[in-house]
């Protein structure tokens, strides 16, 4: 392959980052370009301009990905479901293929011949974004420091970054790598390293200690059409205003907080620590509201595919066939979940209350226990004579055997 002059690379300004941009300058000998997605980090941003052309980078790019974000990848993903191994709602994850597909964009505009990432070796993270490129770009090569160089610890990085003037954001004392975005925010890396040791206090940000939320109970509705949640308390929101303003009461109420040791798609179970307030608000919101919109058989089969779905975010499938495949079904099943849900949020639980949708199958005078005109309850017997025939058939003839 001819000489790489020229290489975007996804900086968040983190200790990872920080040390690659500086590496790639000294061992590729290249301009460098720096990208730097704005997924709602907040102040976490401040600065990383600058700070990114005073480490050597040729240009910095901080580009506003908010509702794209929500709109395109964390909303999709919901309308599906998708949750990893029963808790993880796939925060970090979901993030990664739009990340990739702007960093290609960059790369193809500014005539480069590379992206580069600071995943480890280890992770599901350079998975992700390298799969991503592939399906986008195949062309562009990859660099990946982490594969590439000596510095094999985050005690050898931070040693790197101070040797080389570069201010980062850990230390030896806090030597956590996290990840923020709208959706959630992760903590892996210091004492989480060991499954046995509780998460100090510095590993949660986004919401109050359960035990420390307020006494009362605070109710909301929320409003979905095909989905999505449109309406927030009577306030129709945009995709990054509707998630900000959940994350904003989930955090009051201590909602989202989840400690789990998962399993990698390298190979390797890790442990992180996440918080994702609103989007648990809207997980809980959109199941119950689905309850009363969705066909019986139509809500089975959409959560037998739940799992592969997850596997697929997780994994850094999210241009291939079978994602987009799938998620045209997830999005048919979803053309009649329009409603309203209440909801009480109190001390880290989320509580349905009540359900409304134009579009509910929930016929009262079918369920109820009163007397009825409609239902003939006689009509249970043959149903159940027929669906009991295998189990007759099969008792037959194991009594057959014993004789």
């Amino acid at each position: 392959m001819s000489k790489i002059e020229k290489v975007v690379l996804a900086y968040s300004g983190g200790l990872d980052t920080s040390a690659i941009l500086k590496w790639i300058r000294k061992n590729y000998d290249c301009e460098v370009i720096t990208m730097t997605a704005d997924l709602g980090q907040g102040e976490e941003l401040d600065g990383l301009e600058e700070k990114a052309l005073n480490t050597g980078a040729s240009k910095a790019f901080v580009v506003d990905l908010r509702e794209e974000f929500v709109a395109d990848y964390v909303f999709p993903m919901f309308r599906a479901n998708a949750v990893y191994e029963g808790g993880y709602l796939l925060g970090t994850s979901i993030a990664r293929p739009l990340i990739a597909r702007k960093l290609v964009e960059i790369a193809l505009a500014e005539g480069a011949q590379a992206v580069a990432h600071g995943a480890t070796g280890k992770g599901n993270d350079q998975v992700r974004f390298e799969l991503s490129t592939l399906a986008l770009a195949p062309h562009l090569k990859t660099i990946a420091p982490w594969r590439e160089w000596d510095l094999n610890s985050r005690s050898q990085l931070l040693a790197f970054c101070q040797e080389n003037g570069i201010p980062v954001p850990v230390s030896r004392e806090k030597p956590y790598s996290c990840d923020r975005n709208l959706l959630h925010l992760s903590f892996e890396g210091g004492e989480l390293e060991d499954p046995w040791s509780e998460p100090g206090p510095g590993t949660y940000v986004m919401s109050v200690n359960p035990e420390q939320a307020p006494d009362a109970p605070e109710e909301i509705t929320l409003e979905f059409e095909q989905g999505n949640p449109v309406v927030l308390n009577g306030e129709r929101l945009s995709p990054a205003g509707m998630l900000a303003a959940l994350n904003a009461l989930g955090g009051r109420h201590g909602i989202g907080r989840l400690d789990i040791v998962e399993n990698r798609f390298v190979g390797m179970k890790s442990r992180g620590v996440y918080e994702t307030p609103g989007g648990t608000i809207l997980q809980r919101a959109h199941r119950d509201l689905e309850g009363i919109c969705m066909d019986r058989e139509l809500l089975h089969l959409r959560d037998s595919l739940i799992p592969r779905y997850a596997e697929m975010v997780y994994n850094g499938y999210w241009f291939a066939p079978e994602r987009e495949a799938l998620q045209a079904l997830m999005d048919k099943a979803q053309e009649t979940v329009t409603g309203t849900v209440r909801l009480k949020l109190y001390k880290g639980g989320v509580y349905p209350l009540a359900r409304k949708s134009l579009y509910s199958l929930y016929n009262p005078a079918l369920a109820t226990f009163e007397k009825d005109e409609i239902y003939n309850q006689a009509d249970a017997a043959g149903f159940i004579r027929l669906n009991g025939l295998r189990l007759q058939v099969r008792r037959a003839f194991a009594d057959r055997l014993k004789r």
